[in-house]
């Protein structure tokens, strides 16, 4: 399948990532690929088999000439191939185009796409604009050696994480719904605060908290007011309410206005350094995430190359 660099260059490296639970997982493909024959597109297919094969492929496309990658998945997928990409020496060539099929997918809406409407994805893609886009990155030691991973969302410590724990758990017809109820449930009577220790702008803090958010994008509703091109990161940082009081805070989390929830304590910062979480889990743009500590997460600037839509592209039914 993989060609000469040169004549790579103007096909497109496609990533299939199936729905997790889907009874009939190619169905989805088949109508994608009925679009992209309509469209003239030539393109190359490769299908993850696994969540761990993601980054490894987006990698072997993006060395072997590919300039568009386009992932077909939901939000952990996109930093898996984010990863693969940012790991090749031929990153700064390569556009990222996003068709959303995962269960969570966040940040394409935050552009705009929508996962029913794969046409207007594949349609943004043709059209190729991009943007230049911020990505986050944790550094943190592991056996002796430095680790790096970006994200393009979100990284959750706490209860937020423990929800994608659940998330990631659910592997069956119905995932959505049923990670959906849990997480639910478990907001409601999973009531603990951790003991958490970080420093940002000149300030340490230690203080028990329910969850700490670091977003470089909205982040599910807990950064809200983050953007992936200002340079900088919204870090949330929230403490166990009351029963009638969390309730409170979903509510303000789905109307996207839980910074002005009581107990939140916001920030914005380039840079964050974590010495401690107590024995919080760990999430980043929806998948389990188990780095070690002290971890610090830093901005990089317009590092990443998004396709993203143009407003002139109408959406189809």
């Amino acid at each position: 399948m993989i060609k000469a660099q040169n004549s790579n260059r103007h096909r497109w490296g496609i990533i299939y990532c199936p729905r997790v639970g889907a009874l009939k997982p190619m169905k989805r493909w088949n109508e994608i690929r009925d679009y992209l024959k309509g469209k003239g597109v030539e393109y190359d297919l490769i299908q993850s088999e696994n969540f761990d094969s993601i980054e490894r492929l987006s990698k072997v496309l993006a060395d072997n000439g590919y300039e568009t990658i386009v992932l077909v998945g939901g939000d952990g997928a996109l930093q898996d191939a984010l990863n693969g990409i940012m790991a090749s020496e031929n990153r700064e060539r390569i556009a990222l185009g996003i068709i959303p099929n995962g269960i969570a997918n966040d940040f394409a809406h935050y552009w705009g796409l929508d996962e029913k409407n794969y046409k207007s994805a594949v349609d943004c893609i043709m059209a190729r604009r991009t943007r230049l886009v911020d990505v986050g990155c944790c550094s943190y030691m592991e056996h002796g050696a430095e680790r790096t991973r970006y994200f393009l969302n979100v990284v959750n410590i706490g209860l937020s994480a423990h929800l994608v724990e659940i998330a990631n758990r659910k592997r069956y017809f119905f995932a959505k719904l049923s990670s959906s109820f849990s997480g639910l449930l478990h907001l409601l009577f999973y009531r603990q605060n951790f003991n958490m220790c970080f420093s940002l702008n000149n300030q340490t803090i230690e203080k028990r908290f329910m969850m700490l958010c670091v977003g470089n994008a909205r982040g599910y509703g807990m950064t809200p007011s983050a953007v992936p091109y200002n340079g900088l990161l919204d870090v949330s940082a929230i403490r166990m309410p009351k029963f009638m009081g969390m309730l409170r805070g979903m509510y303000m989390v789905w109307r996207r206005k839980i910074l002005n929830y009581k107990l939140m304590e916001p920030f914005r910062t380039t840079e964050i350094e974590i010495y401690s979480v107590d024995n919080a889990l760990a999430g980043i743009d929806g998948r389990p995430f188990h780095p070690t500590y002290p971890m610090r997460i830093n901005i990089v600037c317009e590092a990443f190359n998004l396709i993203i839509p143009d407003k002139t592209i109408k959406k189809k039914k």
